[in-house]
């Protein structure tokens, strides 16, 4: 028998191919299975054409046949088949495929879907096989023909003998070695659970005989075996149904079963689209965020179908990172794909497939804010945090998109609001947003800066998560209204006679302030006299673009380097330690930079944040208890 060689780039091209280009060598079941099925599908266009009614899509299948003492596996069809001169130029040529060409010929886009665009995926069976023999006979002729390879030496075709048109591609599969078994793929329960896989939505029935056991017929305890044809896959994709004929159970069960979550789905998205790129969707919300979600372990991504084909796991295109928390899949006849089916090109298509899904989320998620606000909090619960970090990353590039389906914790209202919520009942002349950043709810609420906000009747947003402040500080602004910092050191909400008088009481205290603040040795910026205090004594607030919270976050962080912000002590006029510290200015300095240290150091612990030496405040606190008057 003459071997002819391949052509095009034939021996590398192959080897690369074999060897590079797949991940996983259980793909090659997948791409013989879709050629499978574009045969069957050309067949049955070509008889619609034809005006043909002999032969109905009913009619149409794969099998699958195993025989172990060989070592081989067959995949066959009844689909067009391959005259001698379609074998030479569709097995023959490396990268020309007959599915493509046909799709191009016949201008069938619509009409007819083509899994295999770019001939190749043939070839992944000598990633298991040390030969291929493809048998086939086209539809309509009288001669059958041979097609067999070893690999990159070549390949020879003859005639051959073969009831009824079709292809039958028998791969006698490689011996195992330490590190492959190649008697998985001669094992039912594998070829099962890779059609459903990878192939559970090709439109026509994957067969295949399996071996059963039942108890003989008058026995107690004798069994007896028998074989009956099993079809592996479903064949009609959940997804592709009218949405009205689906029931809220059926949806729960899918997302379970192919989602490996116990719970239902929280939200089902499911959304088809025609015109300039045509897709399908399902999409689901989960009801609790996964174990890793907020980890690096944590993989986002959509799988993606090619005409009811599973080609990626885990598309994490189609997703961008602050809806990574949805899981679902996409089917579509518009992707172009690379030679292997693994890897997609980030084409076109694929981008508007991934902005109109960006858009619908969006929507399903403002529908659930509007309508559903219970819900949605819940959903905010799990998930907010990532939608915070959306905000923020990229340099606020997204904060239009995200801005509205945030919501904080209202300290008027008792519980968590939208932006557009709170800027509805800004007061008239009220200039800015204000915000407070703390572990949590309970200790801002006791945060000395608050005084001034509640005294006024202002709203406040409390923040609690450590991504807040950032997301808010790129946020820089909404509708207009500049977010501020309450513990910053310039709040604006003085009058111009309280300006005034501010002036003149730390004009006349000036040498005090400057003192307290070099009995500090540098650990504050200045020691003002505070217009927000209103029975606390002492608090910190800060200049410049850094605030407490920022420096606790960001140092907090794995990092050589460590931010410090520019604080400011705060004392209260009002209260009675400043007379205390006035009368100690005259009387004692040396107590007077005790008592310094010891009002910063309670500062320190109302923020949250360590005290420098913690001996040494405590020596200074047991002094004071035991000396009072000293």
């Amino acid at each position: 028998m003459a071997l002819k060689q391949f052509q095009a780039e034939s021996k590398r091209l192959l080897e690369l191919m074999i060897h590079s280009i797949y991940t996983h060598r259980e793909i090659f079941l997948r791409e013989l299975i879709s050629n499978a099925s574009d045969a069957m599908d050309k067949l049955y266009y070509q008889m619609l054409q034809d005006g043909d009614t002999g032969l109905s899509r009913s009619d149409l299948s794969v099998e699958l046949k195993v025989d172990k003492e060989n070592r081989t596996l067959t995949v066959s069809d009844n689909g067009c088949g391959m005259t001698k001169e379609e074998l030479e130029n569709n097995l023959g040529v490396i990268a020309k495929s007959g599915s493509l060409n046909f799709k191009q010929e016949n201008n069938a886009k619509e009409d007819i879907e083509i899994i295999g665009q770019f001939g190749v995926g043939f070839y992944s069976a000598f990633m298991v096989s040390e030969c291929v023999t493809v048998r086939s006979r086209a539809y309509g002729a009288a001669e059958a023909y041979e097609w067999q390879s070893r690999g990159v030496e070549g390949y020879s075709i003859e005639p051959c003998e073969k009831e009824g048109h079709g292809t039958e591609v028998v791969l006698q599969l490689k011996p195992n070695t330490d590190e492959e078994n190649y008697d998985e793929f001669l094992e039912q329960y594998r070829l099962r659970e890779l059609v459903k896989k990878y192939s559970d939505y090709i439109r026509y029935p994957i067969r295949m005989e399996v071996e059963r056991s039942r108890l003989k017929e008058g026995s107690k305890d004798e069994y007896e075996t028998y074989t009956e044809v099993e079809t592996l896959n479903s064949m009609v994709p959940l997804w592709r149904k009218n949405r009205r004929e689906i029931t809220k159970e059926e949806y729960n069960q899918f997302y379970k079963e192919k989602f490996h979550d116990y719970q239902d789905p929280q939200r089902v998205i499911h959304t088809s689209t025609e015109g300039a790129v045509t897709y399908n969707a399902l999409l689901f919300v989960p009801a609790k965020a996964p174990m890793d979600f907020y980890t690096r372990d944590y993989e986002k991504g959509l799988q993606l179908y090619a005409n009811g084909v599973l080609i990626m796991e885990k598309c994490a295109d189609l997703l961008p990172d602050y809806f990574s928390f949805v899981r679902g899949l996409v089917d579509s006849q518009d992707l172009s794909l690379n030679i292997s089916r693994e890897m997609l090109q980030h084409d076109r298509q694929l981008k508007l497939i991934a902005s109109n899904l960006e858009k619908r989320i969006k929507s399903e998620l403002e529908s659930m804010l509007n309508n559903e606000r219970e819900e949605y909090e819940k959903f905010f619960r799990n998930f907010g945090l990532q939608l915070k970090y959306g905000v923020y990353m990229d340099y606020g590039m997204h904060r239009e998109l995200l801005q509205d389906l945030l919501l904080f914790y209202s300290s008027s209202e008792k519980k968590l609001v939208t932006l557009k919520e709170y800027a509805g009942r800004m007061k008239e002349d009220q200039k800015a947003i204000y915000y407070a950043c703390g572990e949590s709810i309970e200790r801002i609420e006791q945060m000395p800066q608050t005084e001034l906000l509640k005294d006024k009747g202002l709203e406040m947003l409390y923040l609690t998560d450590n991504v807040d402040e950032f997301a808010l500080r790129v946020m820089m602004n909404y509708e207009g209204k500049e977010f501020k910092n309450i513990s910053t050191d310039d709040l604006g909400l003085e009058s111009e006679e309280e300006k005034e008088n501010a002036k003149k009481q730390i004009e006349e205290n000036k040498d005090l302030l400057a003192f307290l603040r070099d009995a500090l040795d540098g650990k504050v910026k200045e020691v003002v006299l505070s217009q927000r205090l209103k029975s606390h004594p002492v608090c910190l607030s800060t200049e410049g673009g850094i605030s407490l919270e920022m420096e606790k976050v960001l140092n907090a962080m794995p990092s050589d380097e460590k931010v410090k912000a520019q604080r400011v002590l705060e004392i209260n006029a009002n209260h009675p330690v400043f007379q205390a510290l006035t009368n100690l200015y005259g009387a004692d300095q040396e107590k007077l930079k005790t008592y310094a240290q010891l009002l910063y150091a309670q500062a320190l612990l109302m923020e949250g944040l360590p005290v420098d030496d913690p001996v040494a405040f405590s020596n200074q606190v047991c002094d004071l208890m035991v000396n009072p008057e000293g």
